[in-house]
């Protein structure tokens, strides 16, 4: 990453345009402690006997900010499937259903077709029914529109990781296909400090700003067979504080010595923003949107089953990421 954004201390950060996710975190946990706990760290999980019926709620967040200023809709709903299928997959779950919620300030027929067909195509890539939802006209409470959805899928208690990684297990990484759906309110802030969303992106012109950050989410829906065949410890998919998400696995130190490149939308957030190397990583995947720990064998075979994956790092004794000379 840029060395200037990594010795500065005045560049953007994420809780500076608007999102704090340590208060996050601190009200997500309230909100849990008020309701009761549930099993998972990515998703609800309910015993109904021979298997779990799991479950996982997410939206598109504020990407839908930058499909509004381009006026095409036409993937975000690929984005929702994939923030919520990822959840389960990153459980050992199996999607099987996903149920869309629709919120618009004024019905127009243009926009809701081309969530649809976002949908649609999510869905597709996930190999999961969309089985209805809900649109909801609130002009009071909604300016321009929000979309979010629920995701259902199934498994059985052997397909279930356990959610603990162990000491010496290595760490397979599938890439990202770009910024996915979080970050998008520092991302769009450091975007448009210079530049329009229209503007040609620096790093390929033949697409704009606003066309490379609404580049959809990856769907990892092809690394479940391989993962339940292995002796899968836990897994972690890198959305909101990026790489820090890594600690859900346990508490070890996960030493990153060969992640993705990150694509060139990161650059281009980091030097306009001027954000730190630190920043970046705490709140992007940087490259790399989901990682599993096995054991050095079960690692190897997995990745080696996967086209684009391979092994990016171990996990040792300690509490802490370690990546690009960073320990966060």
């Amino acid at each position: 990453m840029t060395e200037d954004a990594d010795d500065s201390e005045e560049g953007l950060t994420y809780a500076e345009t608007g999102v704090d996710i340590e208060a996050s975190e601190a009200a997500t946990a309230a909100l849990i402690g008020a309701v009761g706990e549930f099993e998972g760290d990515y998703a609800g999980l309910i015993d109904i006997g021979d298997r779990y019926l799991a479950l996982a709620t997410d939206g598109v967040g504020t990407k839908l900010l930058v499909a509004e200023a381009l006026g095409d809709y036409s993937t975000i709903g690929i984005d929702c499937i994939a923030m919520n299928a990822n959840d389960l997959i990153a459980t050992g779950v199996t999607p099987v259903a996903f149920v869309d919620y629709l919120a618009v300030e004024t019905p127009d027929d243009e926009t809701a077709e081309q969530v649809g067909d976002g949908l649609s195509a999510g869905a597709e890539q996930a190999e999961i029914a969309l089985i209805g939802g809900e649109t909801a006209v609130m002009p009071d409470v909604i300016k321009g529109l929000d979309l979010a959805g629920a995701c259902a899928g199934l498994a059985t208690d052997a397909e279930l990781f356990d959610g603990e990684a162990r000491e010496d297990d290595l760490l397979v990484g599938l890439p990202s296909s770009g910024i996915h759906s979080n970050g998008l309110t520092l991302a769009r802030e450091a975007a448009t400090m210079n530049h329009e969303y229209t503007d040609p992106f620096p790093y390929d012109e033949e697409r704009s700003i606003g066309e490379v950050l609404l580049e959809p989410t990856r769907i990892y829906r092809e690394a479940l067979a391989p993962l339940h065949a292995a002796e899968t410890h836990a897994a972690a998919h890198v959305t909101g504080g990026g790489w820090t998400n890594l600690s859900r696995m346990g508490e070890f130190r996960y030493v990153i010595d060969d992640p993705f490149e990150p694509q060139p939308i990161f650059e281009f957030v980091q030097e306009e923003g001027d954000v730190s190397d630190e920043e970046m990583h705490r709140t992007f995947n940087m490259g790399t949107g989901f990682v599993a720990a096995l054991p050095a064998d079960d690692a190897e075979a997995v990745a080696d089953e996967l086209d684009d994956a391979r092994v990016i790092g171990r996990a040792e004794s300690g509490d802490s990421v370690e990546i690009r000379g960073l320990e966060l």
